[in-house]
């Protein structure tokens, strides 16, 4: 922090230590978050339900409690499929408009305990699915900033808040996060509970954050998580990771520029460490069904009765995705969950003699246009077999951003955490647009 850095520039780690120190308020903070809100969310709509008297009283009663705790002081952005007793939630749906849960989602409470408070709801796609929001890519608007975690993304590369929290099924943390430039850590499956969490498939749920450092993206995520599973500061590498390096992935198509930026932040990562290159046997060259298999087999189920209630109301897309899940038998989900359990054994065997494996964020910027959020095929693997995985930018092509995946197996999520710091230290971003 400088004397001529911005208020909502300051990252969450900085804003907290100033708070701490005595060196600025909670209000002030929040001041200057909702200056910048209101100079640049026209252009981006990152905000589902923003309340700025809300906010200035919530951060005006942590600064005359003096509370102490990791995120004393700080608001954080939370994606709207996520209960907050203080706003509604309505899971970017009109069946749910003005919804007001009676009880916060479990990670919601860690974050009051924490000394942190709610800034506002960000747009989701509806239920967390992938019909495209009214978000926008803060790099270029004419683009989208991913989904279903858009507003989320969107909100923390704005400079609206320091941190936020987002959910990803199939690639709804790590997608956005590449495309909007910031970090996204989706950490082992269950590591944060999903209580009061609005469900879709329980195999990949998964809650994630947002952040424009990876510190950041760690410690709120430790927050978040239950006690003991991820730590609140990054230890430092000894030495220089070991890294495996899994170019392209064989269910979809890479665009050649995006790969070449990251192939780029790969060769300089090999100068001072040493990278394998992955391929995929053919047995995983089709983990992208298996997922899919899964992911809609659940939602269907989980669905049902909200589907029997309002198909009238529920996207095109959503109510196809849900028929073809319902249409599934059980034989061919158990037959998928079998072949996700032989994928954890493979991939955690195949990674055990590195520290991490790096792979695209996605296979392109962000496309042009909101008629999509954009292809998740990139995050699938990770998805499939619960491993943390993270979003590193490391480059631009022309005015987007480009990321770099760095994931680890189940339970490895600290070092997962301190392969990417060291990789950030490697591939300096400019993380605010």
């Amino acid at each position: 922090m400088t004397r001529t850095t911005p208020l909502y520039a300051l990252t969450m780690t900085e804003a907290a230590a100033a708070i701490a120190a005595g060196g600025l308020t909670a209000e002030a903070l929040a001041d200057a978050q909702l200056a910048r809100i209101a100079a640049t969310d026209a252009a981006i709509a990152a905000w589902e339900t923003l309340d700025a008297a809300h906010v200035r009283a919530c951060a005006r009663a942590l600064d005359e409690a003096r509370g102490a705790g990791p995120l004393a002081g700080i608001g954080v952005g939370v994606k709207d499929i996520i209960a907050t007793a203080d706003l509604p939630t309505t899971m970017g749906s009109p069946i749910y408009a003005g919804h007001r849960p009676e009880h916060d989602a479990s990670c919601i409470a860690r974050v009051r305990t924490a000394g942190g408070f709610v800034f506002g709801k960000t747009v989701t796609t509806p239920f967390a699915f992938m019909d495209p929001s009214k978000s926008r890519n803060p790099w270029d608007p004419a683009h989208t900033p991913g989904g279903s975690s858009s507003g989320s993304a969107a909100a923390v590369a704005a400079g609206h808040v320091t941190a936020a929290i987002g959910t990803q099924t199939n690639g709804s943390v790590v997608r956005p996060a590449a495309y909007c430039g910031v970090v996204g850590f989706k950490p082992t499956l269950d590591v944060i509970p999903m209580a009061g969490v609005h469900p879709f498939s329980a195999s990949f749920d998964t809650v994630g954050t947002f952040a424009r450092r990876v510190e950041d993206a760690a410690l709120l995520a430790s927050v978040l998580a239950d006690p003991g599973r991820i730590a609140p500061a990054i230890t430092p590498l000894a030495g220089a990771p070991r890294l495996a390096y899994l170019a392209a992935f064989p269910w979809t198509q890479h665009d050649a520029a995006a790969s070449a930026v990251v192939d780029a932040a790969v060769a300089r990562l090999r100068g001072r460490a040493h990278v394998e290159p992955l391929v995929l046997v053919p047995e995983w060259c089709e983990a992208n069904v298996i997922l899919r298999t899964i992911m809609l087999f659940e939602a269907g189920r989980t669905l049902a009765d909200l589907q029997a209630r309002e198909r009238a109301r529920l996207t095109p897309a959503l109510n196809a995705a849900l028929d073809e899940g319902r249409a599934m038998d059980a034989l061919r989900y158990h037959e998928a969950m079998a072949a996700r359990d032989r994928a954890i054994a493979h991939f955690t065997e195949l990674l055990a003699g590195f520290d991490a494996v790096l792979a695209p964020s996605a296979p392109a910027a962000a496309p042009r246009g909101l008629s999509t959020t954009g292809d998740p095929s990139c995050c699938t693997l990770w998805s499939l077999v619960g491993f943390p995985a993270l979003n590193l930018p490391v480059g631009m092509h022309g005015a987007l951003p480009i990321g770099l995946q760095i994931a680890a197996p189940r339970g490895h999520d600290d070092r997962l955490l301190s392969v990417a710091a060291w990789c950030e230290r490697e591939l300096p971003f400019r993380g605010l647009v």
